[in-house]
């Protein structure tokens, strides 16, 4: 499963709509965008469970109400929002320079504007986070042997 199939699983369709909206995309280069940067935020993200962060996410999905993300669309939005969200690419991705680096390989993937695509990708991993929020409080497992079990699934 990939990062548009988790996000529409939890009901993120409208906050990806909302997210395309507030960065000036049309629906279908929204769709396109994710495609192409779901790989290298999910794959870093993977780094950092395996490398021993699997407690930290673990705690960032269930003490950061990141599902608000998904159950308020308009939070797209927001500049709280963006905030949020470069903060949790500043865990994943690890600097600035990385997050640079994944939006210049998403414009050439994609064909999108750079400066769309960094607009974009803060609000792309608060969605990220809030569909695995989502996903993990549905979840009929928990603690961390669940959050392993979702990351086997989605990471």
């Amino acid at each position: 499963m990939d990062l548009l199939d988790l996000l529409q699983k939890s009901g993120g369709s409208d906050s990806i709509g909302q997210l395309a909206s507030a960065v000036g995309l049309d629906s279908s280069d929204a769709s396109k965008l994710v495609a192409s940067l779901a790989p290298a935020l999910m794959g870093s993200l993977s780094k950092n469970v395996s490398g021993g962060g699997l407690a930290g996410l673990q705690q960032a999905i269930e003490k950061g109400s990141h599902d608000r993300y998904i159950d308020n669309p308009q939070m797209m939005r927001d500049d709280s929002t963006r905030q949020d969200g470069n903060k949790i690419l500043g865990h994943i991705l690890g600097s600035k320079d990385a997050s640079r680096a994944v939006a210049s390989a998403a414009e050439k993937d994609t064909g999108i504007d750079v400066s769309l695509i960094k607009k974009a990708l803060p609000l792309l991993a608060t969605l990220a986070m809030g569909a695995m929020a989502k996903n993990n409080t549905s979840s009929q497992s928990s603690g961390l042997g669940g959050l392993l079990d979702m990351a086997k699934k989605f990471l």
